[in-house]
């Protein structure tokens, strides 16, 4: 009973943070972004990671085109999501310049990712990563994320627990309508270590 009430739950919250969201205007959207980017490059975990991961943004997500020239430019190894529809496997997979983003097709979500054959250094295979950086449609204050309800990221930190001695930092990037008073889990849902909004707490 309790896994059919916590469903339940997910999903008239994605449906209330899905309108919150298309609430935002495009300047209160970038506004937003422009302090986070800002935030992330200030922040100790990311000044000391090397390897990171992060997602090329939705419209309705933190816009993280900014962060990506960061990683570049501080000439750290930059990795981005693939993945694979069918299933809800996701590998991270390096990129080797922000040019390169455009020029990636586009998914059904359109989100611009590597093709199936286009073969590239994955994160796990070596030597792992250092900070990733999540998505979500809500999070609370105990770094519990909503996501989408596909599995992708909780499934990927799983396997990182697996592949590296260290676990990686996980820092989600939230809109400040994103962050709610309490976000229903269940026993597969991976807590983020922090949440990065514009009220957050300086690190």
């Amino acid at each position: 009973m309790a896994a059919v009430a916590v469903n339940g739950a997910k999903r008239s919250l994605r449906s209330e943070l899905k309108q919150r969201l298309r609430a935002l205007s495009a300047e209160e959207r970038q506004r937003q972004s422009y302090l986070l980017t800002q935030k992330v490059i200030a922040h100790s975990q990311y000044r000391n990671s090397k390897r990171i991961s992060i997602f090329l943004s939705m419209q309705d997500e933190i816009e993280t085109e900014e962060i990506i020239k960061d990683i570049f430019k501080q000439g750290k190894i930059c990795f981005i999501p693939r993945y694979q529809f069918q299933s809800n496997h996701m590998d991270m997979v390096r990129l080797t310049s922000p040019e390169e983003i455009a020029l990636l097709p586009t998914t059904s979500w359109n989100i611009h990712q590597p093709g199936e054959g286009d073969v590239r250094e994955e994160a796990l295979s070596t030597g792992g990563l250092d900070l990733i950086f999540l998505p979500g449609l809500g999070f609370d204050k105990d770094g519990n994320r909503l996501g989408r309800g596909k599995g992708y990221y909780d499934t990927y930190l799983k396997r990182c627990v697996q592949h590296q001695e260290v676990k990686p930092y996980t820092m989600a990037l939230a809109f400040k309508e994103q962050i709610c008073s309490h976000v229903p889990v269940d026993e597969h849902d991976m807590k983020v270590d922090e949440v990065l909004y514009e009220d957050s707490p300086a690190s």
